[in-house]
Parts: structure tokens; C-alpha cells; sequence
């Protein structure tokens, strides 16, 4: 027996100082990961320019975060990195968000979309969250419904907003639909 703590317990203390992980985390790596991509989730909602024209996606792989989306302002790019950063556990940050070009016309259509989508009846109390649940990225003239609606029919009337309102392009509804 003492021969296989032996040879366990160099790589479980290796683990923990490396990662930095709490006791429970040390002995589960999916908790470690789960526990990861809850803080991450957390720290990117808590920025303070994060917005409703703003998407965060990112991926977790043991110490690795990998971030994605798109946002408005280079500064919240930065300010996502650092913040997922120093979360405890995390080794490495892949930084992938893509800054949206300057542009008035996308600036007139995000607010637009926004006056359409949330002036709707019924989707209105997804702007009583602090961080709304649909995002409105616009690039180009292109619009992308991001995030999660309660229902399929909520949904669907954001898409169908956004395509009313003049000047888009095209929408793209990556909505899901969110049965917690």
C-alpha cells in the first residue's frame, strides 16, 4: 500500500500547487473544471461595460480558458482577460474575442434592434436583468441574436423583430432556448 501513496502523492501536490486548487478540486478534476467555468462565467458577467451589444462565449480545458465571442470596445477585451486570469486554477488564457469595427451605421442599427426586440410586449422582462439574456451583435449591418430566450416563441419574435427593423441586412438567430 505504501508504495502506490508514494507514487500518487508527488502528482497529486504537483496538481494542487500548480493549479492552485481548492481540497475537493485537487481530488476531482471535473469538479475543478466545473468550479472554473462557473467563475469564469461570473467574472465576465461582473465586468462593468459588459452590455446587452456584447458576447461572451468561452471554453475551459483543465487550466487552459479559451475566450470567444464579440464585443464593442477593445477595452473589454483586455478587461475580460485579466479578469479570468486571476481566477484561481487558471494556467493559461487564449484571448480570441473579436472587437467590432467602429461604425455609426451599426451603432444606429444595435439601438434599433434593442428598441425593437425589447419594446415587444413579452420580451420586455429580458431587459429587467441586469445583464439581458438576448444579446444584439451587430457587424456590418449583420445582426446576431446571441444568448437565450425562455421559450421557442420568445425566440422566434426576436428574430422576427430584428428582421423588421430597416436597414439590417440579415439576422442570424444563434438564440437557444433555456428550460431551467
Amino acid at each position: 500500500m505504501k508504495p502506490i501513496f508514494t507514487k500518487l502523492m508527488p502528482g497529486f501536490l504537483a496538481l494542487a500547487i500548480a493549479g492552485g486548487l481548492s481540497g475537493q478540486d485537487r481530488r476531482d478534476p471535473v469538479k475543478a473544471e466545473a468550479r472554473l467555468q462557473k467563475e469564469v462565467r461570473h467574472e465576465l458577467v461582473m465586468l462593468p461595460f459588459y452590455n446587452v451589444f456584447d458576447n461572451f462565449e468561452y471554453k475551459v480545458e483543465g487550466g487552459t480558458v479559451t475566450l470567444l465571442g464579440q464585443v464593442t470596445r477593445p477595452t473589454l477585451k483586455s478587461d475580460a482577460e485579466k479578469a479570468v486570469k486571476q481566477i484561481e486554477g487558471v494556467e493559461r488564457v487564449e484571448n480570441r474575442i473579436e472587437v467590432l469595427p467602429v461604425s455609426p451605421n451599426d451603432d444606429q442599427l444595435r439601438v434599433a434592434v434593442y428598441q425593437a426586440i425589447y419594446g415587444t410586449a413579452g420580451l420586455d422582462r429580458y431587459a429587467l436583468r441586469a445583464v439581458p439574456s438576448i444579446h444584439i451583435v451587430v457587424k456590418n449591418g449583420h445582426v446576431f441574436l446571441e444568448g437565450a430566450a425562455a421559450t421557442e416563441a420568445d425566440k422566434n419574435i426576436a428574430y422576427l423583430r430584428a428582421m423588421g427593423v430597416s436597414g439590417v441586412f440579415s439576422v442570424t438567430n444563434n438564440l437557444h432556448v433555456d428550460r431551467t
